[in-house]
């Protein structure tokens, strides 16, 4: 009879705290996956919108027989490039729909480099500065051509 009434009484305090443990450690888990998920969602969109700039600055070079210059940077595709080289067959409307050059995933400008030759497109990712390891990576398109 005892043993009856005492299985009435519901769950002790040690059986809640326990179920809590359990739960705040699976969610710490599940939470971790959800921001790594995130990040490399970042770092992949990064790379796709490098990609297309890097097809807009060839179309660049097809109609100007270069590629801009550091100076004259990714502004050259929204708005004809002043020094340097005059390019004839600039596209009036320029190389970007709408006029607007992208901001990488973390809302910081793509960096540009270019001898004219050949480019790299880069962001410093996650923490905004050069260099970084794991997350903190610098990610880089490189054109060779």
């Amino acid at each position: 009879v005892k043993k009856a009434a005492r299985s009435t009484q519901g769950f002790s305090l040690l059986e809640i705290l326990i179920a809590l443990a359990l739960l705040a450690g699976a969610g710490t888990f599940v939470a971790g996956k959800i921001f790594d998920s995130l990040h490399e969602g970042k770092v992949e969109s990064a790379k796709i919108q490098m990609n297309a700039l890097a097809d807009r600055l060839k179309e660049f070079r097809r109609h100007c027989g270069s590629y801009p210059t550091t100076d004259q940077g990714l502004n050259s595709l929204i708005e004809k490039p002043s020094g340097g080289r005059d390019c004839k067959r600039y596209n009036p409307d320029g190389y970007i729909e709408g006029g607007v050059l992208p901001a990488d995933p973390w809302d910081e400008e793509f960096q540009y480099e270019s001898n004219g030759k050949k480019f790299n497109i880069f962001t410093f990712g996650a923490d905004g500065l050069e260099g970084g390891e794991d997350k903190d990576a610098d990610i880089y398109l490189y054109n060779r051509k």
